[in-house]
């Protein structure tokens, strides 16, 4: 058997599933982009997608609910300066395709020429980051249900305090087929899963929960009983150390964050701030300082869409440019924002390969892929040793931040006192407060644990949502508020 190069087999894929039943081929895609470049347009494409998802979830030692979906459609959109025009039909026929074209075109006035001409075709370029395979099919719907059946079963062994455990399993298969009014033809091939696990543990009347779980762009084979194992202790921990919290202290203090999963406060406080989009309209606490120092030294922060088999990478975007590792913040110096091709073009830069939608009912927008900031030479201990008195902060819940002022509020989910740098007792009710910018300036100590999440964020803006991944190293930041309960 003659194996394809990945990009051809990709685009092969695509035009399968998302052209050839509908009776369309690539003549067509050029026919719809060249009624759109008819009239005056800055940019226009074409978006077809294909998604096949299912879901198990387990509650009360039962299997409780499955579900499996199919959808598929198709996004037009024409730019004209700042303004987008924007169709999309779960129809995808020639006839569909074309009354878009023709509705989107007229954003701007008709003319003879458009700014834009179809080109002749190219094939962009692209990673080969994970594999093209369909990860529903990787286990059988028997093995799927044993699989939450051993989380539960697991889970309850730990400890006769765990009193309740739901679980969940995920999988998805999504192709996309990306045409550009510049001729540029690109495709995906995303498998995506993700294992879920909740405990809520009691004693003496006091009920605490703990999650765990994680996931990628990988088949269901990924789970195995060490992996799984690691997911029930993580939540089962998270729980019954809660169940010993005392409420937090309040005020200005020394917040220590743990490596991993917060970093999605980096993600909220800082990255949102530097999305193309906020920074072209001036409304990011970001805005205007590339090349001034808007860190501590030792503050690196990238986004990194080519991280293999990573949660949010991506081969290529929604646009169909080739995912990149950016470098956002260099040793405390602000060096660029992430970008989608619309406000690329606007400010006079490059696109990053960060333009990403929710599905083939949106308009792409510049959106994160995997947030991190690069390890320092502190030995965790050794920061959490520096603390007189403070908070030790190792998993977070949710979070909101203004982007134009760069505020944030988060509640901490699991969380210690310490004084004098020995650890007094877990915590409840910890909210941390501050704003993204400031708090960049305050970083002191950076651990050498930098590490990536296991797997399961997911990220909201503007009613859309997307698959993505955080991670940084063990951090000190002095000076933060701290809301508390006590």
């Amino acid at each position: 058997m003659i194996s394809r190069e990945p990009t051809i087999e990709r685009l092969a894929t695509a035009q399968q599933l998302l052209l050839t039943p509908f009776g369309l081929d690539e003549s067509h895609l050029s026919r719809a982009l060249a009624e759109i470049t008819a009239h005056r347009v800055d940019d226009a494409d074409l978006y077809f997608q294909y998604t096949r998802s299912e879901g198990w979830s387990l509650e009360e030692g039962i299997v409780k609910t499955g579900s499996f979906s199919i959808d598929q459609g198709v996004g037009v959109r024409a730019v004209s300066g700042e303004k987008t025009a924007f169709a999309y039909s779960d129809d995808i026929s020639e006839a569909s395709l074309l009354d878009a074209a023709r509705t989107v075109r007229s954003i701007s006035s008709a003319g003879r020429t458009g700014r834009v001409k179809t080109a002749a075709r190219k094939i962009a370029s692209s990673r080969s980051l994970y594999q093209g395979i369909d990860p529903i099919a990787t286990l059988d719907s028997t093995a799927k249900v044993k699989l939450l059946e051993k989380v539960e079963k697991l889970a309850r062994s730990r400890d006769p305090r765990v009193a309740q455990v739901m679980a969940g399993l995920a999988s998805e298969y999504d192709v996309v087929l990306v045409a550009r009014a510049d001729g540029t033809l690109a495709a995906d091939v995303r498998p995506l899963v993700r294992l879920s696990v909740t405990v809520i543990a009691e004693q003496n009347g006091r009920r605490e929960i703990g999650s765990g779980g994680g996931g990628g762009r990988f088949g269901l084979a990924y789970f195995t009983d060490e992996q799984i194992a690691e997911y029930v202790d993580h939540a089962v921990k998270a729980a019954l150390t809660n169940l010993d919290a005392r409420p937090a202290p309040a005020g200005e203090m020394t917040v220590v964050l743990g490596s991993g999963w917060p970093g999605i406060l980096l993600h909220e406080a800082i990255g949102h701030g530097l999305e193309g989009d906020f920074n072209r309209k001036g409304s990011s606490a970001f805005s205007g300082r590339i090349g001034q120092r808007v860190a501590a030294k030792g503050v690196t922060v990238l986004d990194d869409g080519t991280i293999a088999d990573r949660r949010g990478s991506l081969n290529v975007d929604d646009e169909g440019n080739a995912s990149q590792r950016n470098v956002l913040i260099e040793d405390g110096i602000l060096k660029g924002y992430i970008q989608d091709a619309l406000n690329a073009r606007l400010m006079k830069v490059k696109p990053t390969g960060n333009g990403r939608r929710e599905s083939y009912a949106h308009v792409p927008m510049p959106r994160m892929t995997n947030t991190y900031m690069l390890g320092g030479d502190k030995e965790p201990g050794e920061i959490v040793a520096s603390i007189k008195k403070g908070l030790y902060a190792t998993n977070f819940g949710g979070g909101q931040v203004d982007i134009t002022s760069g505020k944030f509020v988060f509640s901490a989910s699991e969380a210690y006192w310490v004084e004098n740098g020995k650890i007094q007792y877990p915590v409840k009710g910890a909210t941390i407060v501050g704003n993204g910018p400031d708090a960049l300036t305050r970083v002191t100590m950076i651990g050498n644990d930098m590490a990536l999440d296991s797997g399961v964020g997911t990220c909201g803006k503007e009613g859309q949502s997307v698959p993505v991944g955080v991670g940084q190293p063990t951090l000190r930041i002095d000076g933060l508020t701290v809301g508390g309960t006590a």
